[in-house]
C-alpha cells in the first residue's frame, strides 16, 4: 500500500464490509511511526461474520510476539486479551510492530476486535468478529457481528525499524508508545483509582484475623510445636454472612510454594505487627515461620505443602467437602505437577519435590533473616538445602524442575527450563550473607544457561503453563512452538523469575548485560500489564497483569510479587515508565477487594454474590476475567480468595516496598508510599 514502508510492508489487503469499499486515510506521524484509520459508511445495517484486514511484511521474520495463542485457522486473539495489544516481526535487524488504535475500540466499537499472527503465511489480521471462549482459555471466531447504519471506524498504528537495539528488545518501542498514548495520561490522572494501600493493608487482616478467622486462620501443634498460617483457600460460601452450609473448594491446606507462599505472606503480617504493636498479629507471623521451619528435611529437600484429610458429608442435605481437621495432617507437595495435574485429581501426597518451590521458600527464609530478625534456624535450613541443589545442577547450567518422590531423580519434565531463575536468585542470596564462591558460581553457570537457551526463543515454560487450570497444549507442546503464531506457550512469571535473577546477577557481578538481558524480560513481561483501560473491563485494570498467552485472567494477584521489581529497575535506568507502571501494579494488587473504597469492584462482587455485607470487606478474588467473558452484571468475578494469592500478599507487597523503597521514591519521583 503506498504510504508504507516497501522494506517492512509488501501488501496490505483489507476486506469490505457489507460490500462497501473502505476509506483509508494514512499519515506518518514520525521516522518510524505510522496510523492507519479505516472507514465504512454503511446505508443500513450490515451483518457480516468476518471483517479483517490483512498486512504482509516485506521479509521472513524469525521471531514473532503476540499477546495471545491462535493455533488454527478457527482461533483469534479476541479483544479480552488486549492488555498490551501488539503484533510483533522480526528479521535481522528489521522490526515491524502492529498496536490496535484502542481510541477507536473505546469509541464504543459495534462489533468485537481481535488480532491473529499466522507465521506460517507471514500475515498479521486485524479484524471485527464476534467470537467465544473454548477450552481454557482460546477464542475462536462466531457468527453474529451486526454493524449499525453510519460510520465504524477501526484502525491500527504501525511500527518500523531498522536498528539494532531495538531488534534486542521489540518491546521496548511498543511499551513506551502504548504508556506515553495511553497508560502514562491514564495514570497521572489517577488511575487505577483506589484508596491508599494503607487503608486496604487494615482491611486485609481485619479480614482475615476478625470477620473470617473462623475459615482463614489454622493453628495447631505439630511435633510438640505450636505452628500456624493462613489457610490456602477459602470460598465465597464461608462468608458469615452466607445462609447455607459451606463448602471447601480444595483440601484444606497451607502452602510454602512459588505462588502461595505463607512464609511472604507472614512477612506483611510481620511488618504490620512491628510498626503498630500488635503482639498478637506478631504471634501469627512468628507461628508462620515456625510452620515453616518444621517441613521435614531429606538430604536438603524439603516439600512444600502440609494438608489434612478430607471427606464428603451431608449438611441440611446438602453433600459438601469438610477436614477432618489438623490431626490427621500430613506433607507433601504441590498438585499442580505433570505427573497426576491438579485437573486430573492429583493429590498431595503422591506429587513430587518440587525445586522451583524449595528454592522460592528458601529464599523466603533469607529474606526473613535478613530483613525482619535474625534467626540462626533459617539460614542452617537454607544453607542445608543449597547443598542438594549444588548437587542437582546439570552439565550445562540448569537446575531440574521436579524430583521423584521416592528415588530422588529428575523428571524428564522441564529438566531445563526458566524455573531455573528461582535458585538462582536463591543462591545469590544466600552468597550476599554466606560467600561461598560455589553459590554464586552456581548461580551465574544457570543464568547463562537461560540467556543462552531460553531468553532468545520466549521459551516461557513452567508448571502453570501446562498443569495448573490452563492444560491446553500440556500433552505434546513442551519444548515446541505453537507452528502456526511461531510462538511458545508462555506464562509471565518466568519472565518475572528471570528478570529478578538477572538483575541480581548484576548486583552480584557488576556486568551491565544482566542488566540489559534483565530489561528485555522485564519489557516482555510487561507486555503482559494492561497499559489502558478498557471500556468492556468493568473494574479498574490499569497496571493489572494477565498470566499467559492462553488464559483469561486481568488484574492477576502476581502483580504484588512484580511490582517491587518493576520499580527496582525504573530506580536503576532512572526510567520514570517503569517506575509508574510499578506503583500503577502495587495499586492494581487491591482492585479486587470488596471493599467500599472500590466502588466498581464493589457493584460487581454484589451482582455475583447479593449476600455479600461489611463482614466480607477485605475479601479479594485472585483475578478477574478468568474465564475470558467479562460482563456488567458480575460476569467475570470468581468466588474464592487466597490469602497468600490475593490480599495478604498485597499487604505484604506494599509494606515490603514501602520499607525498602519508600525513601528513593519519595526522592526522586515525589511518590509518597
Amino acid at each position: 500500500m503506498k504510504g508504507l514502508p516497501e522494506s517492512f510492508v509488501s501488501q496490505l489487503h483489507i476486506d469490505r464490509l457489507g460490500g462497501k469499499e473502505p476509506v483509508v486515510a494514512l499519515a506518518r506521524l514520525s521516522d518510524h511511526l505510522f496510523r492507519c484509520t479505516v472507514t465504512f459508511e454503511l446505508d443500513a445495517e450490515v451483518r457480516q461474520d468476518d471483517w479483517q484486514l490483512r498486512l504482509t511484511p516485506a521479509f521472513a521474520p524469525a521471531f514473532h510476539w503476540a499477546p495471545h495463542l491462535a493455533p488454527t485457522d478457527r482461533h483469534v486473539m479476541d479483544q479480552h486479551c488486549f492488555r498490551s495489544p501488539a503484533l510483533i516481526a522480526q528479521e535481522g535487524e528489521r522490526t515491524l510492530i502492529l498496536i490496535p488504535d484502542l481510541d477507536l475500540l473505546t469509541a464504543d466499537s459495534p462489533a468485537r476486535w481481535y488480532m491473529d499472527l499466522d507465521a506460517q503465511r507471514n500475515v498479521l489480521t486485524l479484524g471485527m468478529s464476534e467470537s467465544r471462549p473454548e477450552e481454557h482459555v482460546l477464542f475462536v471466531r462466531r457468527p453474529g457481528a451486526c454493524y449499525p447504519a453510519g460510520s465504524v471506524r477501526i484502525g491500527f498504528y504501525l511500527m518500523a525499524f531498522d536498528d539494532a537495539g531495538v531488534a534486542a528488545n521489540p518491546w521496548r518501542p511498543a511499551l513506551d508508545f502504548l504508556w506515553r498514548r495511553w497508560g502514562g495520561p491514564a495514570y497521572r490522572a489517577g488511575a487505577p483509582e483506589t484508596a491508599p494501600p494503607g487503608r486496604y493493608v487494615e482491611r486485609v487482616y481485619d479480614w482475615a484475623f476478625k470477620h473470617w478467622q473462623h475459615a482463614v486462620w489454622q493453628e495447631f501443634d505439630l511435633d510438640g510445636k505450636r505452628v500456624g498460617a493462613c489457610v490456602f483457600i477459602v470460598d465465597a460460601s464461608q462468608s458469615p454472612n452466607y445462609a447455607g452450609p459451606y463448602d471447601e473448594r480444595e483440601p484444606r491446606s497451607i502452602w510454602n510454594q512459588a505462588w502461595f507462599s505463607s512464609l511472604r505472606s507472614a512477612q506483611g503480617m510481620y511488618r504490620r505487627a512491628r510498626e503498630t504493636g500488635d503482639d498478637a498479629l506478631l504471634r501469627r507471623a512468628r507461628l508462620a515461620k515456625e510452620l515453616a521451619l518444621s517441613a521435614p528435611q531429606r538430604g536438603g529437600w524439603f516439600p512444600a505443602v502440609i494438608a489434612t484429610e478430607m471427606e464428603r458429608v451431608l449438611v441440611d442435605g446438602i453433600e459438601v467437602n469438610r477436614s477432618k481437621g489438623w490431626d490427621e495432617a500430613f506433607w507433601g507437595n504441590s498438585n499442580r505437577n505433570p505427573q497426576r495435574a491438579w485437573t486430573a485429581g492429583g493429590t498431595f501426597r503422591e506429587a513430587p519435590y518440587h525445586i522451583l518451590d524449595m528454592s522460592w521458600t528458601a529464599l523466603m527464609m533469607l529474606r526473613w533473616h535478613e530483613e525482619l530478625e535474625r534467626d540462626e534456624r533459617l539460614l542452617a535450613y537454607a544453607r542445608s538445602y543449597a547443598e542438594a541443589l549444588l548437587g542437582a545442577q546439570d552439565e550445562d547450567g540448569f537446575f531440574p524442575a521436579w524430583l521423584d518422590q521416592e528415588t530422588l531423580r529428575p523428571l524428564p519434565e522441564l529438566a531445563q527450563s526458566p524455573e531455573t531463575s528461582v535458585s538462582v536468585a536463591f543462591l545469590l542470596a544466600l552468597y550476599r550473607t554466606e560467600p561461598d564462591p560455589r553459590y554464586k558460581a552456581a548461580a551465574v553457570k544457570a543464568m547463562n544457561a537461560v540467556l543462552a537457551d531460553i531468553v532468545p526463543t520466549g521459551r516461557w515454560e513452567d508448571f502453570e503453563t501446562y498443569w495448573s487450570c490452563c492444560t491446553y497444549g500440556a500433552e505434546d507442546l513442551p519444548g515446541r512452538q505453537v507452528a502456526r503464531n511461531g510462538m511458545y506457550k508462555q506464562c509471565n512469571l518466568s519472565m518475572f523469575w528471570t528478570a529478578d535473577a538477572l538483575y541480581a546477577c548484576y548486583k552480584a557481578t557488576g556486568e551491565r548485560r544482566y542488566l540489559a538481558a534483565g530489561e528485555r524480560c522485564l519489557d516482555e513481561l510487561l507486555m503482559t500489564q494492561a497499559s489502558w483501560q478498557p471500556p468492556y473491563i468493568y473494574v479498574e485494570a490499569l497496571g493489572g497483569f494477565g498470566v499467559m498467552n492462553a488464559d483469561g485472567e486481568w488484574n492477576d494477584a502476581r502483580q504484588s510479587l512484580f511490582a517491587e521489581l518493576i520499580l527496582l529497575y525504573g530506580l536503576e535506568l532512572e526510567r520514570e515508565e517503569y517506575v509508574e507502571r510499578g506503583i500503577a501494579a502495587l495499586k492494581a494488587s487491591f482492585v479486587m477487594m470488596y471493599a467500599p473504597e472500590n466502588p466498581k469492584t464493589k457493584r460487581q462482587w454484589e451482582a455475583a454474590f447479593p449476600f455479600f455485607g461489611e463482614e466480607d470487606y477485605g475479601f479479594m478474588m485472585e483475578n478477574y476475567g478468568h474465564g475470558g467473558e467479562t460482563g456488567p452484571d458480575g460476569l467475570g468475578m470468581g468466588r474464592f480468595t487466597i490469602f497468600d494469592w490475593g490480599n495478604g500478599a498485597a499487604a505484604e507487597a506494599y509494606l515490603r516496598i514501602r520499607d525498602r523503597l519508600g525513601d528513593a521514591l519519595k526522592q526522586k519521583y515525589g511518590i509518597a508510599l
